[in-house]
């Protein structure tokens, strides 16, 4: 394994622990280098940079995923990752508020629908 790997599979368990680790091994026997990509360049380079926390990126990332909608199943990784990186239930729900003027009631909803589930799983 390279460096890149390395650090990016520590980080991915850091942050979204067997959630993350679930997609990856998802990709094993249909698209194994999309999982090494999330790895080596997700999380080996992008997360691992300086600059923002890694509370910071998750909150970025589940903002990004509510917006795009449809993203649901990558969307309650991210919330898990959100909590393990230290935000709190409030600080999840009330990014997706913020987030109702740009993209409307129905992505909101479904993302407030996704975190629901992880959110009460976690608590």
């Amino acid at each position: 394994m390279n460096e890149r790997y390395e650090r990016g599979l520590e980080l991915l368990q850091r942050v979204d622990g067997e959630g993350g680790a679930q997609v990856v091994d998802s990709l094993k026997d249909i698209a194994p280098d999309v999982g090494r990509y999330i790895i080596e360049f997700a999380f080996g380079d992008i997360y691992a940079r300086e600059g923002l926390s890694l509370r910071d990126r998750e909150l970025a990332t589940i903002a990004s995923l509510c917006t795009q909608g449809t993203c649901e199943p990558q969307l309650k990784v991210h919330i898990r990752g959100a909590r393990n990186a230290g935000l709190t239930v409030e600080q999840v729900i009330e990014t997706f508020v913020q987030l109702i003027p740009y993209v409307g009631f129905p992505r909101v909803l479904n993302a407030i629908s996704a975190a629901r589930g992880i959110i009460h799983k976690i608590d």
